[in-house]
């Protein structure tokens, strides 16, 4: 009787399906879309303080 009752107890325990695997976690760092704007802003900014120095310079030749 109680062999019967540990082979039913093992049979639901192997039955039962694995849960799924977690979802995959996103890479770490900014997102692309942030990166992007950033990289934009920069170049923007950059190209502002490159172009207020070169009048700059002109202004006082």
């Amino acid at each position: 009787m109680l062999s019967a009752v540990v082979l039913l107890n093992a049979s639901v325990a192997f039955s039962q399906e694995a849960p799924p695997p977690p979802p995959p976690t996103p890479p770490p760092g900014l997102p692309v879309d942030a990166g992007i704007v950033f990289l934009v802003v920069g170049a923007l900014g950059l190209a502002g303080y490159y172009i207020k120095t070169i009048n700059t310079k002109k202004a006082s030749n």
